[in-house]
């Protein structure tokens, strides 16, 4: 008897009303008596040649409506493991080619380099000759990389291609890349002003050695400049970035003083004119307090030393966007707190969902939640949700 594929579970395969997991299947496909599958109509023509091989992408073969879908049901799913229900709004999907930022694998094999994303649960690189995710400025530098890569990395040693877009260029981070000899670093330096670079570096195992920025490299972030450190935190895509802006800037409202916690570079306290930032990175931390002189900028690690409700009794509200892990010990603050408005951003619904419950046990209402998709066709969400309290 045909089954029906009724959702997508967490890791991308389609699921069956009897709990079968069939790998490419979306609502709408049905798994036929033979074990083949029958698409619907939500099944779509992946567009890039490397799916599914590439790790990239999970969920190229599912079009929008399916996508959203699975978005909201990731989010549902962890808060009623911990009995919580709230408005979901419909996700927001930053469009394709729009990923200002990426970590490839570089590997010398042969005569050649290959460059790419690990392929899916795989170390094995899927040599990039197409991407549908990354902006054109970032992708356009693959073949030219594998050229100059060629000769310097160690055969059979992986090392890593960080890009990121910023504002005069594109930013080449190297790892694992020796380039010690003069003919190298003369070929890198090369590369870096013929293809305008913001900046180039390598880092040979001590922490990243810039061979070329003629300039401070920057990201305007809220019309600010703000000094970018190799390997600073930046939101995905600037779609997304201003889709999570709008959402926290609602959620605080006009509620008085903000603290703006997990700062990193300042893309929430910038943007909505937070009177406090604290920041766990030394260089983020002095980077925001350059760009914004008139804010308190404090260097501190919120997992050891959180602000407690004391410290926390002058704000109105608190904006907090936390690594994957979460912030438990800044959230049990919280929830003791008197701040009346809170806007949580995650990029893990479980984590999230497990702060939510602390904050909602401390007297909070979790009044909506927001999905973006900013990794398009992956099975990763960012939200951004809002607290209030009396």
């Amino acid at each position: 008897m045909n089954e029906p594929i009724v959702r997508i579970a967490a890791r991308g395969d389609g699921v069956t009303p009897s709990g079968r997991h069939i790998a490419f299947g979306v609502p709408g496909d049905a798994v036929l008596d033979d074990g083949a599958l029958a698409l619907g109509p939500h099944h779509q023509e992946p567009p890039c040649r490397h799916f599914p091989e590439c790790g990239g992408c999970q969920l190229q073969h599912a079009d929008d409506t399916v996508y959203r879908d699975f978005l909201v049901s990731r989010v549902k799913h962890a808060l009623k493991q911990h009995g919580i229900e709230t408005a979901i709004r419909p996700p927001h999907l930053s469009p394709p080619c729009s990923r200002r930022r990426a970590a490839l694998k570089a590997m010398s094999v042969g005569q050649r380099v290959l460059i790419g994303f690990n392929a899916a649960q795989s170390h094995r690189i899927v040599d990039m000759h197409e991407c549908h995710v990354l902006r054109p400025e970032l992708f356009e530098l693959v073949e030219p990389l594998r050229h100059l890569l060629n000769g310097m990395i160690h055969p059979k040693r992986v090392a890593e291609v960080q890009l990121t877009l910023l504002d005069r260029g594109v930013d080449v981070q190297l790892k694992s890349v020796p380039a010690g000899r003069l003919t190298e670093i003369e070929a890198l330096t090369s590369f870096a002003m013929d293809y305008q670079l913001a900046r180039l570096g390598v880092d040979r195992g001590l922490g990243p050695e810039a061979l070329y920025e003629p300039i401070p490299a920057t990201i305007v972030l809220a019309g600010v400049p703000v000094a970018f450190a190799p390997g600073s935190f930046l939101q995905a895509t600037e779609d997304g970035e201003r889709a999570l802006l709008e959402a926290v800037e609602e959620a605080v409202a006009s509620s008085g003083p903000t603290a703006d916690l997990f700062a990193g570079l300042g893309t929430f306290a910038l943007g909505i004119g937070a009177t406090y930032a604290a920041e766990a990175s030394r260089d983020a931390a002095a980077a925001l307090q350059r760009a914004a002189p008139a804010m308190k900028v404090e260097h501190r690690d919120l997992y050891r030393r959180p602000l407690d409700p004391s410290e926390l009794k002058t704000f109105g509200s608190v904006v907090l966007d936390p690594p994957r892990a979460g912030a438990t010990e800044q959230i049990e603050a919280l929830g003791r707190s008197s701040v009346g408005r809170i806007a949580y951003v995650s990029c893990n619904p479980a984590t999230f969902a497990r702060d939510a419950d602390t904050l909602l046990r401390g007297g909070y209402r979790l009044e909506w939640v927001q999905l973006v998709g900013q990794f398009r066709w992956s099975t990763h969400v960012e939200l951004a949700a809002c607290f209030t309290r009396g």
